[in-house]
């Protein structure tokens, strides 16, 4: 019931900051008006965040492994003490894991190292990120076209459900795409600034961003050059040649953060390196793990994550686009959209969050045309008709941000399996390991044990015992007598087991 109330609550206070924040833009209170878009946005990532659990794609895993980074921050590993054999091919069980970027699991550990090890502090640098990016959309919009602009794209970025949740860690890819979103943003961002400014340390600053979003989720970072050449191009403040200067120098800044991270896996840990990138290869010419789709699949999934009323402002910006090709700042939207849509359709392995990094030009295309409806809205025939659009542009994103943060569900937020797991660290054991566990990732993350989901020989757990480890068994309710009647076998009984989980 907590969840219920705290979520009515949550929706109440949001629903007067965000009519508070339109009454402020109308009246031309710009930076107050943002700034409630940012606290209202911060508000429901908090509330979305607070599950005290780990959930189960891919957070735990992701968490586990930022866990093992504060230890040693340069040799990432899941199992970080694997008395098993395990295939290092293996990326939900195996030992150095190379799986994903390191930048996002650094982040989270440097958090967890300051804040404790716990789901709030995993999750703290992914609702800073995406709530700053509130604030980076609202200037890139404003840039782009005016104030008013921005703050419909602002709103847009602050209520959107995959965002929000995906900040929470509720759903796959979790943190990883958060942080690559923010990175791709800011690195625009401060190509804005280096054009207006004409000053090369912002240039830095967005190739260092683009280095980053590298070392977040590999190269669709690279999105933001072109982008950075057409706006550069729009602005007439550059030749050739300084153009030229500029990209040249964004790339090699841009390696010289990347490339060092890459160099030393494949030196230190080559098997594990050459293999994961044979892996990403294959995401784009296999469909791994069940995760593929049609050709169409972003296109269709599209009107789900942004509204199904996208398609109207989608195709209306690029055929108003298309009638004055050489306004290279809509070209530059554009591209930050259509690309990276065609070269993950072209993939064979798609999932809905691929393509997150796009979503601010979504936006600004939707906050345009919506702009655009507004304030010629007195031109059209059917008036109804246009503010029925303009209630759906902004009602139908709203609506699915409920539908995702779900704050009029009752649901647990902190499980009885995740509590006997946290009560777990009672063992006053040196060297313990647990077999026969099914959350046992979780469990290496909530304790200093090592974990397996399986129950190995009898013979193979008399080895380990004589080696000095202190062997624990979860008896799920069919436990062999052959492990009980051992007295150097502690056998626990976690109660959950009998318990629906919240996966």
């Amino acid at each position: 019931m907590f969840n219920l109330y705290s979520g009515i609550l949550v929706i109440v206070l949001c629903l007067i900051g965000y009519l508070f924040a339109w009454k402020m833009s109308i009246n031309e209170r710009t930076r107050l008006s943002v700034f409630l878009l940012i606290i209202c946005g911060l508000l429901l990532r908090v509330f979305v965040a607070s599950d005290l659990y780990l959930h189960e794609w891919d957070e735990r895993y992701h968490a586990l492994v930022a866990k093992n980074l504060i230890e040693h921050p340069f040799v990432p590993t899941l199992y970080d003490n694997p008395v098993l054999s395990y295939d290092y091919t293996n990326w939900s069980g195996n030992h150095i894991w190379l799986h994903k970027q390191p930048l996002p699991l650094w982040c989270m550990a440097l958090s967890m190292w300051i804040f404790g090890i716990n789901e709030i502090a995993l999750r703290l640098p992914s609702i800073v990120l995406s709530t700053i990016g509130i604030g980076l959309t609202f200037s890139i919009a404003t840039y782009f076209f005016n104030n008013k602009v921005g703050f419909i794209a602002a709103f847009l970025f602050s209520i959107h459900g995959l965002i929000i949740e995906l900040s929470g860690g509720r759903v796959p890819t979790d943190h990883i795409d958060v942080f690559f979103l923010f990175f791709v943003e800011l690195a625009v961002y401060f190509g804005i600034l280096c054009i207006k400014k004409k000053n090369l340390l912002y240039n830095v600053l967005s190739g260092i961003s683009v280095g980053a979003a590298i070392l977040c989720k590999w190269f669709p970072a690279l999105i933001v050059l072109p982008i950075f050449f057409l706006l550069f191009i729009e602005s007439k403040r550059f030749s050739a040649k300084e153009i030229i200067f500029h990209v040249i120098l964004l790339l090699t800044v841009t390696c010289l953060i990347f490339l060092p991270w890459q160099i030393y896996i494949h030196r230190v840990f080559p098997l594990e390196a050459q293999w994961e990138n044979k892996y990403n290869i294959r995401h784009f010419t296999e469909t791994l793990q069940d995760m593929g789709g049609p050709f169409y699949y972003h296109f269709d999934k599209v009107r789900i994550i942004f509204g199904e009323l996208i398609y109207i402002p989608l195709i209306w910006f690029i055929w108003k686009s298309g009638k004055n090709w050489r306004k290279f700042k809509r070209l530059a939207i554009i591209t930050w959209f259509v690309i990276p849509y065609i070269f993950f359709s072209v993939a064979k392995t798609k999932m809905s969050a691929y393509i997150l990094f796009t979503a601010p030009a979504i936006f600004i295309i939707t906050a345009i045309f919506f702009h655009y409806l507004y304030v010629y809205r007195n031109r059209f025939r059917y008036k109804w008709i246009i503010y029925l659009v303009l209630i759906l542009l902004v009602g139908l994103p709203a609506r699915y941000s409920i539908e995702r943060t779900k704050p009029f569900q009752i649901r647990e937020r902190n499980p009885l399996w995740a509590i006997e797991l946290r009560e777990l660290n009672r063992i006053q054991e040196e060297n313990v390991l647990v077999f026969n566990m099914d959350h046992a990732i979780e469990a290496m993350f909530y304790t200093d044990f090592t974990v397996y989901p399986t129950l190995p020989q009898l013979q193979t757990l008399k080895e380990l015992s004589d080696k000095g480890y202190t062997i624990i068994i979860n008896d799920k309710g069919s436990l062999n007598t052959e492990y009980s009647k051992e007295d150097w076998i502690k056998i626990i009984k976690l109660t959950s087991y009998n318990q629906e989980t919240n996966f």
